[in-house]
């Protein structure tokens, strides 16, 4: 009798992880939607909308920076949902004219990390005429280097050559950004 009672809530126990791995697959947008979800959406369409950038792609960066993570500090000191190192961000205020925007703001409020960072973004773009894989590679190593590499032949600015980035880092860093641009592509279409 006991082992037939075992029998029947094994069988009641595969019965159920088969119907939940069914309604996984079944609801497979509501699972990725979970996996790869999208925070800030109304900041981040406004910077996108300012600076003439693509959502997906800042939402890329945040994903691929903090992971939507405020406070965030990296060990070489960036700060923000989007990594900006002090210097940078300084230079950004400046340059755009941004009001009270200290360390201290950058790397707490999402709003302000946003702007400042699609600012930088748009920038690195227009100064890559509009190339988005140049601009990430440089917004992750910096402007001169980028330069440097297509100025001398070392990588053409393209995607599908990405393997020829001298920097490691930055060669991830580029694929990891365009790998979460294509599944929020995918995933928030309406974006």
């Amino acid at each position: 009798m006991k082992k037939k009672r075992i029998r029947v809530k094994k069988r009641f126990y595969l019965i159920l992880l088969v119907a939940l791995i069914a309604f996984l697959f079944l609801k497979s947008d509501w699972m990725a939607r979970w996996m790869y979800p999208v925070h800030y959406k109304d900041d981040i369409r406004a910077s996108a909308e300012n600076y003439d950038l693509e959502p997906h792609l800042i939402a890329a960066i945040i994903r691929s920076e903090s992971n939507y993570e405020t406070g965030r500090e990296s060990r070489k000191g960036a700060l923000g949902l989007m990594q900006l190192m002090p210097t940078t961000a300084h230079w950004v205020v400046e340059k755009a004219g941004f009001d009270a925007v200290n360390d201290d703001v950058l790397r707490h409020r999402a709003d302000v990390s946003i702007e400042v960072g699609s600012w930088y973004l748009g920038w690195l773009h227009h100064q890559f005429d509009h190339n988005a894989i140049a601009a990430v590679a440089a917004y992750n190593a910096g402007q001169g280097n980028v330069n440097k590499w297509l100025d001398s032949g070392k990588w053409n600015g393209k995607l599908d050559s990405v393997s020829e980035i001298p920097f490691g880092e930055t060669r991830h860093y580029v694929q990891r950004v365009f790998y979460y641009y294509n599944k929020y592509k995918d995933l928030y279409p309406e974006f």
